[in-house]
């Protein structure tokens, strides 16, 4: 358990946005408003505090109840979740903390209001799950499907 609830500092990365989980990414989806959606899968092993990928003020913390299938299923989508908005430099940021099979509790650490910074923690999910991160239009990702991110360290755009 102890290896589980580790919390190990990170930084200081450069780049625009930063993963916000450790794990895989699962896919980097190109979607129809022009925002491009980074799924980065976290497997027990893996570090499960979250992190901001851009510094910002929050304007939204929204829990959403749901299931609690694997996040790696196409049917995750119905699953429990927290959803972040932030206000950035860029515009509007999203974040999503998705709870996976074994998961029953995503702690969030942010109200709204609050000013992060970018690489700080936002909020864990005990025994991992997915955490997507949305980026904004004519931002271009930087990471490919199966490579390995560290969250606060692996940069997710392109210059």
């Amino acid at each position: 358990m102890a290896w589980f609830f580790r919390d190990p500092d990170r930084g200081p990365a450069s780049g625009r946005f930063l993963s916000a989980a450790d794990g895989v990414v699962q896919s980097v989806d190109p979607l129809p408003d022009g925002r491009t959606r980074i799924a980065v899968f976290m497997n027990p092993l893996n570090v499960h505090v979250n992190r901001a990928p851009i510094a910002g003020v929050v304007t939204g913390v929204e829990h959403r109840p749901g299931g609690f299938l694997p996040a790696f299923d196409k049917d995750s989508e119905r699953n429990e979740r927290v959803i972040w908005t932030f206000d950035t430099e860029v515009g509007e940021v999203t974040v999503i903390q998705i709870a996976g099979a074994m998961v029953r509790r995503i702690v969030p650490y942010h109200p709204v209001g609050a000013k992060v910074e970018q690489g700080e923690r936002i909020g864990l999910i005990r025994f991992g799950s997915r955490v997507d991160v949305y980026l904004p239009p004519g931002i271009a990702p930087a990471v490919e499907v199966g490579q390995k991110v560290r969250a606060g360290e692996t940069r997710l755009d392109r210059d």
